[in-house]
């Protein structure tokens, strides 16, 4: 049995990492500032009240974190994104501050110049001046490089005339557009000269001071959603809607007065995923706050469970808590474990961005943006399937809105499509293997193709972190062929990444420069496998990373029951590749699922602590299952300890 001296509040600690004051800012804020989700309320009621608490949001000092301290920010666009991770409770309030200080301030920050930054920073971080990030459009959500919009430069005005050319380029699902927001950074086209320059970014006014929408501009409700309804997301589109030449932002891609362009990146293609690689928080953003909303619902449902009592064991009076029975066990705790699991790999991928904006290092902003794109897919699904098995679990009770989970389900349910389709990033974390693929096919060959895709698969998507050594010591040392060893663990997912790798390599071998493209797309489902097996693996390692961290022996005690079980249920769930490939028996089959078993019960009698452990604010815990639960736990335990105290 798992050692029962683990302390929370050391797990906690290990958990809040290296950003355990910015955590610590928002709990503190949070306990004095009310700020109630207000799903209860009309489509207005509830986006005039999202408003109100962004500007009680803005007074506390936390949206200022990510920006320059140059201009009043706290230079520490990490902590901003762990802030937002921190809100998992009132999710419009959260996905609207995202809008505002991550993606319309952020693309400030990071496309613009000081120019900019002067004049408009501060007014962001104050709320003065609400913005919208108009990047996606209603005929290419995906497809930013082919945006129709465009902005065309009119030398003799010294002006952009920003036009939406047809239904198709509205610019579509705009967070803060439909009510609130009175200027947007908006994605175009770029034509001078007589020449398109790619998609490039620029302020442009929707609204003027009083509210009243900005002349050639037209915005339309995207109304009521099936959950964010405290966000005002609307439709622009722009007729011949001029703005200055210094509304660019300009810092990959300038035009003089004269209408000359001018970029530090020669490239078109270049320039524009290094334009797309600075606003990378967003994604992680997302990944952050889907692991926090999957965490609350845990806690909720791990509550009740633990309460809800449900039949009598023969021979014994009283009723059997559910969350004693091994099929409800089976529902939560594998889940529990893989959150545990994911949320060491979001801080390994925050403390990467922290390191990676603004070196300049091109290998290690390539991983960054691999490594964002994967955990945003793998943890919003997470959170979706999470989330659904504790609404089940916690039964009829699970589908009152009081008790928070429908709320939860339907508010992050967009987040598997918002800042990029995960089935898309997926590819992202794939095809960074097949960088520029089909210009590079040329000059490669059959070959030379396959090559290419092992070398740049191996060299630049799966580049290992910090922690790879620590791991191959793992493997290295490791002579015992046993299920809860961790060196045979590691090779599972070692062996079942690099097998899937060498496949994929094998099938891209029968493309020559007829069929490339068709031979790839053929490929697909084995390009997403080899995207999701490979973000196993860099979440594996971040979990045996923390512990390796983890000084105290009771604690990394009961890390390593989560890590065996995110482990043994991957491997279980994924049980057919594994015997299919003969990395396992059917005998070991049967052996993994009894583990799985074991742990569960070895690790129910800690479930609460554990849950409790993620530090998630007092204020988001409002559903009357859980906070009554929590009062029952408590009667319990004191009335075992003057039990104690009379013996």
């Amino acid at each position: 049995m798992t050692d029962a001296a683990f302390d929370p509040g050391v797990l906690r600690r290990l958990l809040d990492g290296r950003w355990a004051h910015v955590r610590d800012k928002v709990r503190e804020t949070l306990h004095e500032t009310d700020l109630p989700s207000g799903d209860h309320l009309d489509t207005e009621g509830h986006r005039a009240l999202t408003l109100e608490q962004m500007r009680t949001l803005a007074k506390s000092g936390i949206p200022e974190l990510g920006f320059p301290a140059e201009y009043g920010g706290g230079g520490d666009p990490a902590g901003s994104v762990v802030s937002l991770e921190m809100l998992p409770g009132n999710l419009s309030l959260m996905v609207k501050a995202g809008v505002q200080w991550g993606l319309f301030g952020g693309a400030v920050v990071a496309l613009g110049t000081e120019r900019h930054h002067e004049r408009y920073l501060r007014d962001i971080m104050s709320l003065e001046l609400p913005g919208c990030f108009a990047m996606t459009e209603t005929g290419h959500g995906s497809d930013v490089q082919n945006l129709r919009t465009t902005a065309t430069y009119d030398p003799a005005a010294q002006e952009f005339v920003v036009h939406t050319p047809h239904e198709a380029a509205r610019k579509e699902y705009i967070g803060n557009a439909a009510r609130d927001g009175r200027m947007a950074v908006v994605f175009a086209q770029l034509i001078t000269e007589g020449g398109n320059h790619g998609v490039h970014a620029l302020l442009v006014p929707i609204r003027e001071q009083s509210g009243k929408v900005a002349g050639g501009v037209r915005i339309e409700d995207c109304g009521r959603k099936a959950g964010l309804n405290g966000v005002d997301n609307g439709r622009i589109y722009f007729d011949q809607v001029r703005v200055p030449r210094e509304n660019l932002l300009n810092r990959y891609g300038d035009v003089a007065e004269d209408g000359t362009y001018s970029s530090p990146i020669d490239s078109v293609g270049k320039r524009f995923f290094t334009m797309l690689g600075t606003l990378i928080r967003g994604r992680v953003s997302v990944a952050a706050t889907a692991g926090g909303a999957g965490k609350l619902a845990l806690e909720i449902a791990l509550r009740y469970g633990d309460v809800r009592r449900q039949f009598e064991k023969p021979g014994e009076s009283g009723e059997v808590a559910v969350l004693d029975y091994l099929g409800h066990q089976r529902k939560l705790l594998p889940a529990l474990a893989k959150s545990f699991a994911l949320h060491f790999a979001q801080q390994e991928l925050v403390a990467s961005l922290q390191e990676t904006l603004g070196s300049g290092d091109e290998r290690a902003q390539r991983e960054l943006e691999s490594r964002a794109a994967g955990l945003k897919a793998v943890t919003t699904w997470h959170a979706t399937e999470t989330i659904q098995a504790c609404r089940e679990a916690c039964g009829g009770a699970g589908y009152l809105s009081e008790n928070q989970l429908a709320g939860l389900k339907a508010d992050t349910d967009v987040f598997t499509t918002f800042e990029g389709d995960n089935t898309v990033l997926l590819q992202l974390v794939a095809k960074g293997l097949l960088t520029n693929y089909k210009d590079q096919f040329d000059e490669l060959g059959t070959l030379g193709l396959a090559k290419f895709v092992a070398d740049q698969w191996v060299g630049a998507v799966f580049e290992r972190t910090a922690t790879r050594s620590l791991v191959q010591r793992i493997i290295d040392r490791s002579g015992e062929d046993d299920i809860l060893d961790r060196g045979w663990q590691l090779k599972m997912f070692d062996d079942r990444e690099n097998h899937v790798l060498d496949g994929l390599a094998r099938r891209l071998r029968k493309a020559d420069k007829s069929n490339a493209f068709e031979v790839f797309n053929n490929a697909q489902d084995h390009v997403l496998r080899a995207a999701r097996v490979h973000i196993d693996r860099v979440v594996l390692e971040a979990f045996v990373g923390a512990i390796d961290r983890c000084e105290d022996e009771a604690t990394a005690t009961i890390l390593d029951k989560l890590m065996d079980l995110y482990v043994l249920s991957n491997i279980e769930a994924d049980k057919a590749w594994f015997l299919e490939h003969e990395r396992i028996n059917p005998r070991r089959a049967k052996a993994i699922t009894q583990a799985v078993n074991d742990l569960c019960m070895q690790l129910r009698p800690h479930a609460v602590e554990l849950v409790e452990s993620f530090g998630i604010p007092r204020q988001w815990l409002t559903a009357p299952i859980a906070t009554g639960a929590e009062r029952a736990r408590q009667d319990r335990m004191a009335e075992h300890d003057q039990q104690l105290g009379t013996v």
